[in-house]
């Protein structure tokens, strides 16, 4: 084979490397790939927040619905509803409501371990201050072990009175129409076991509190045993007329 006279290989120069068809991406097209990625992320995360919070919340209703079924057949033992909470001879408070039910909220061993007759924050009753039940927690809300924001609407006019248990028959402007427990801010949680509830006050100024567990508004179960979430403009009289169980008022429905 005859060489070409006027190749050199001194002065060839190598034909440029060919690269795959596939594999053409520049810098600044791999950056615009990158950003429009990112604002893809961006636009997403809103939504998965907003997703997590609607599964939190309708989390946090089956909670009180729960805690409706349990009062219910508390009611249907003992022929009314439980004392927000019970006291020893000297009126000291014992123990709250929430430990009342327990034998009606699938927790009856749990119950079993607490001594009734002593305080709910006695040594005695130690093993069951620590033991989390989770019908008592809200899952959006951030809270120490233990701790709740399911509060009986406790006043001298409400459905769960001090340590007075009413029947329904003493409900009468309706059960439809009358607060039995509310969900406070995070900042009036107590402890499942603490015989402390919810005054009027918390409840008529709600949404002035700046640790809701859920955006726009709160959560409550009503005596008949449905839950209704609140929002923050609900009007203090309507709150008021929601927390009498015989005052006459007329609450406006949503």
């Amino acid at each position: 084979m005859s060489v070409n006279p006027y190749d050199s290989p001194e002065t060839a120069s190598p034909l440029p490397e060919k690269r795959p068809s596939g594999l053409r991406v520049t810098i600044v097209e791999l950056l615009v790939v990158l950003g429009v990625i990112a604002v893809l992320v961006a636009l997403l995360l809103p939504a998965v927040r907003t997703s997590r919070e609607a599964a939190r919340r309708s989390q946090c209703s089956n909670h009180l619905k729960q805690i409706g079924i349990a009062l219910h057949n508390y009611v249907d033992t003992y022929g009314s509803l439980p004392p927000a909470y019970t006291v020893d001879a000297a009126g000291n408070r014992l123990h709250s409501w929430r430990t009342l039910i327990l034998p009606f909220a699938e927790q009856q061993p749990l119950y079993d371990k607490i001594d009734l007759s002593k305080p709910w924050d006695d040594p005695a009753n130690q093993a069951a201050r620590e033991t989390r039940v989770g019908v008592y927690a809200c899952p959006s809300a951030n809270l120490p072990a233990g701790h709740t924001t399911y509060l009986a609407v406790d006043t001298p006019v409400s459905a769960m009175p001090g340590s007075t248990g009413l029947t329904f028959a003493d409900i009468s402007d309706g059960t439809s129409q009358t607060l039995l427990v509310f969900e406070v801010d995070t900042k009036h949680a107590v402890h499942w076991m603490d015989p402390t509830d919810a005054s009027e006050g918390m409840v008529v100024n709600f949404a002035a509190g700046k640790s809701l567990a859920h955006s726009g508004g709160t959560q409550c179960l009503l005596a008949d045993g449905y839950v209704r979430f609140l929002g923050a403009d609900v009007k203090p009289d309507e709150l008021r007329a929601m927390i009498t169980a015989a005052g006459g008022e007329e609450v406006t429905q949503p």
